[in-house]
């Protein structure tokens, strides 16, 4: 028999570590070729990793809640006969390009940018290297902060933990000897490092019952508090009559579902829609990056999607501009049905370039989303409802039942001014009002 390791698998291209959450194999036990046998946990999403072999497992080498880097060895097989990996990085491969992927926000800044400590052997994930330039901590404080990952490294709760209680970290002061770098662009203002707010104390009474965040609603927290200390939100409200759209869907929706076999919901039009406003003010497509603005190539739109659990989870259309309407209805489709069997990948939750939330799900009529970062924008769709409406026509105006909606904007005033965003939600209002009931699909 030859023994193999297997690796943690490249999850994405943001994505440097995971956590283990539960081994689905015992030392000892036979292993099939691609049967799973452990459970991961990103901070984008829980899966599966297969085994690229056929044979016995010999070695656990992290224990469950353990952090690991991508590309390093989990677990070791015997395997039965010589066959290809699935994984085909090595260790050492995927471990340069990390590092690689970390310093490509330093690049060409001088030699003073570096992600090395100075003794040259502490590995810093991309997401920490990130989250330290974006809080202005400089080298030193990055070097002398204790690490709790794997061989001390530091990992994203530990450098977060810091910027929230300075005074309770276990990191050392910085002496006048040590690098003071900050991890910014050179000549950059440095800004005061603002907490994030903890939460007001509590005090309990009798019945109270206390109930612990699982490992997605405390990400989804950590993520809501720094979007709101990231953007400075407003919210932009349009309400549009999309009595035509409701009466095509109405018509269509039986043949269509007896045709492809699946359901045509609002959701792949109000995509549509949007990707067709973007289009037209392509500056709501955008990002920030210090006192840049990466405008994006491709228009790739996140839908939130509540998970069984409760919790919400954004899977995400990539190139939306590039389908048409029954494309983006079969991705759509799929994707929701994968969210809810908990069976969606990394990539596919991420590289989103702007969101659409459906509050009117729960009966909601509008709602102030918050921004999901880096983005700029979220659009929220409200409840559909029957109301009376003025309808203008050449020969008078009427008063008439029509289907009603609220379109709610909220937009990063750093970069979207109000002008962008009304005439942004506007322009997303009038595609769903202007709907061809005769359209075909």
């Amino acid at each position: 028999m030859a023994h193999k390791e297997i690796l943690l698998p490249k999850m994405g291209e943001s994505i440097a570590e995971a956590t283990i959450i539960r081994w689905l194999k015992a030392e000892g036990d036979d292993v099939a070729l691609d049967e799973p046998i452990v459970e991961i946990a990103t901070d984008k999403v829980d899966s599966e990793v297969p085994s690229p072999y056929e044979g016995k497992l010999q070695k656990i080498l992290f224990a469950e809640g353990d952090v690991v880097a991508v590309g390093a060895a989990i677990c070791e097989i015997a395997a039965a006969v010589e066959s290809s990996p699935i994984i085909i990085e090595t260790k050492a491969t995927q471990e340069s390009l990390i590092v690689a992927e970390a310093m490509k926000p330093l690049a060409d800044k001088g030699p003073s940018e570096s992600i090395s400590d100075g003794t040259g052997d502490r590995f810093y994930s991309p997401l920490v290297m990130n989250i330290a330039k974006t809080e202005g901590i400089s080298m030193g404080q990055l070097s002398n902060m204790s690490g709790t990952g794997k061989d001390g490294r530091v990992t994203k709760r530990d450098i977060l933990t810091f910027i929230n209680n300075p005074s309770e970290s276990k990191a050392m002061p910085l002496t006048d000897t040590q690098d003071k770098t900050l991890i910014s662009p050179i000549n950059a203002p440095i800004k005061p490092t603002v907490s994030i707010p903890q939460s007001a104390a509590v005090s309990l009474n009798q019945g109270d019952e206390i109930i612990e965040m699982d490992r997605m609603r405390k990400l989804i927290a950590d993520h809501m508090v720094m979007s709101k200390h990231t953007s400075p939100h407003v919210t932009s409200f349009v309400e549009a009559d999309v009595t035509n759209l409701v009466q095509w869907r109405e018509n269509i929706k039986l043949s269509f579902q007896k045709r492809e076999g699946q359901k045509i919901t609002f959701t792949p039009i109000f995509i549509e829609s949007v990707v067709k406003a973007i289009k037209d003010f392509p500056m709501i497509n955008v990002a920030v990056k210090d006192n840049q603005i990466i405008k994006r190539r491709d228009i790739n739109i996140g839908m939130a999607a509540a998970l069984p659990s409760g919790n919400l989870i954004v899977p995400v259309i990539k190139k939306a501009d590039s389908k048409n309407l029954l494309g983006i209805t079969r991705e759509v489709n799929d994707l929701a049905d994968r969210a809810r069997q908990n069976k969606l990948v990394p990539d596919e939750i991420q590289g989103g370039t702007f969101t659409i939330t459906n509050v009117g799900t729960f009966g909601n009529v509008m709602g102030t989303p918050i921004i999901n970062q880096p983005q700029v924008a979220i659009l929220a769709v409200g409840a559909i409802k029957k109301k009376p409406a003025v309808i203008e026509t050449p020969y008078g105006d009427l008063i008439g039942i029509r289907h009603m909606m609220f379109l709610s904007l909220s937009y990063d005033h750093r970069v979207v001014d109000g002008m962008l965003g009304g005439s942004f939600v506007r322009r997303v209002a009038d595609y769903l009002e202007a709907w061809d009931v005769n359209r075909e699909i």
